[in-house]
């Protein structure tokens, strides 16, 4: 059975109902990467989003249109792909925050340099290196044209839902979902 390629209308909607649902669906980048396993959701309308003080060079992108992809770096390090969600404006990004890699492992590997299958893309900043994510390359490209392939889950899939990580504000918010059981989890739920 043929997988289901996401179109950009698929994330038109809220950030609640894409970041769940991106469970279990598969990303790749020039055919690099694995199946979603752990997102976080951000939304304008509260601190932690980057879109909470409005539109400024850095978020553009997260203003719309959704199905793009919004890159920042975090820490001044690591670089963390998000998907824009929610109607033009309204400033909605689905972080991918851990992936169980499938496809093209070698090229993971030797980005990240190390073996352990586990810890290559556990974490945003992870999935970032492993997939040669930056913003120059990737920022503001649709989701649905290459280098990017997103396909839809086959199957639906037993979530957990917790609060996000590595915050300060509105930390306690349940908009962190991920794959019930995974090893590849950058932290276990609670």
């Amino acid at each position: 059975m043929p997988k289901t390629l996401l179109r950009r209308r698929f994330f038109d909607r809220s950030v609640h109902d894409v970041a769940p649902e991106l469970i279990g669906a598969t990303l790749l980048i020039n055919g690099v990467g694995g199946r979603i396993v752990e997102v976080e959701a951000y939304h304008h309308t509260e601190p932690a989003a980057h879109s909470f003080v409005g539109p400024t060079a850095r978020n553009a992108v997260m203003f719309g249109p959704p199905g793009h992809a919004y890159v920042y770096r975090s820490y001044g390090i690591h670089w963390c792909l998000n998907f824009v969600c929610e109607p033009n404006g309204s400033a909605g990004a689905v972080l991918i925050r851990a992936i169980e890699p499938l496809e093209g492992l070698a090229a993971m590997r030797r980005r990240r340099g190390l073996a352990d299958e586990r810890l290559l893309c556990s974490g945003p900043g992870r999935v970032g290196q492993a997939l040669a994510v930056t913003r120059d390359k990737l920022n503001g490209l649709a989701l649905d044209e290459a280098p990017f392939a997103v396909y839809a889950r086959e199957e639906t899939p037993e979530i957990a839902t917790g609060v996000r990580i590595g915050i300060t504000k509105a930390a306690d918010l349940p908009w962190r979902y991920g794959l019930k059981g995974s090893r590849f989890l950058s932290k276990p739920f609670k």
